[in-house]
């Protein structure tokens, strides 16, 4: 039957909100981050052979990020949408997600970016494989396939590093892992006028209220606002040596050098 890869992708918004967060077609964009995870997926399909599901939590308007991904050779697309989902934080969207891929069982892999462009936790990938209860390692550079499962390797603080997983497991794919093919016109065309979207809803997750949206969130967000930084260019004259030792003795007075 060969694999069976989930890979998991956010609409994030194109820019901060200035008022009101309303998320709609024109503001959205597929994560930045998620498109090497589903390159590695297809790839991956291509090599073993079996299939890709998509599935991707938020408003109806961020439909179009499973087409796009339809687009690209992914078989199946899952919208996980209801307004019981509305300030849901990575711990609520850990929990519908982790729903929506039991339902989706049995699977091989699956597969996160390492972040989102908007909210930027990094959590989402590693919280739902706590919820699932599968091993997992974030920041994924290669995925080599061995008798009893993968063996992937990830650089972090310097060092390289090499683990050993039996399947089913979840990974976060490093951003610079793989590069990304593009969406053919083909591609675009049959997933847009030919390819269907299952929605899934609260209740087809078999989930409650509670465990969702405000209730089941364990941070909320009490605002946001837009970070200004003042910036202040001073010019050093004279001649060479003169600019170093004015530079040097205005670090100095900074604290930045000793």
């Amino acid at each position: 039957m060969g694999l069976h890869i989930i890979v998991c992708i956010k609409a994030v918004m194109l820019e901060p909100p200035k008022g009101q967060l309303i998320r709609s077609v024109d503001s959205l964009e597929l994560n930045p981050f998620d498109w090497p995870a589903l390159e590695v997926a297809l790839r991956m399909k291509e090599e073993h052979g079996g299939t890709v599901t998509a599935i991707s939590m938020g408003p109806e308007d961020s439909v179009f990020v499973l087409y796009e991904a339809m687009a690209m050779g992914v078989d199946r697309g899952v919208l996980v949408c209801d307004r019981a989902f509305a300030g849901s934080d990575t711990l609520a969207t850990s929990t519908a997600l982790a729903a929506a891929i039991k339902k989706l069982s049995p699977f091989d892999l699956v597969l996160f970016g390492t972040r989102t462009a908007d909210s930027d936790t990094g959590q989402v990938g590693p919280q739902t494989a706590v919820v699932l209860d599968l091993p997992m390692v974030t920041g994924v550079h290669s995925i080599q396939w061995t008798d009893s499962g993968i063996q992937v390797e990830r650089y972090a603080d310097g060092f390289r590093e090499e683990f050993n997983l039996s399947l089913s497991a979840v990974l976060t794919i490093h951003p610079r892992s793989v590069q990304p093919r593009g969406l053919g016109l083909s591609g675009i065309e049959l997933a847009f006028e030919e390819g269907e979207v299952e929605k899934w809803d609260l209740a087809e997750l078999d989930l409650s209220p509670d465990q969702v949206g405000w209730a089941g969130s364990a941070t909320r967000v009490l605002s946001w606002k837009r970070v200004t930084r003042e910036r202040k260019c001073e010019f050093i004259s004279g001649t060479a040596n003169e600019q170093v030792e004015e530079l040097v003795s205005h670090l100095k007075k900074s604290g930045l050098i000793g």
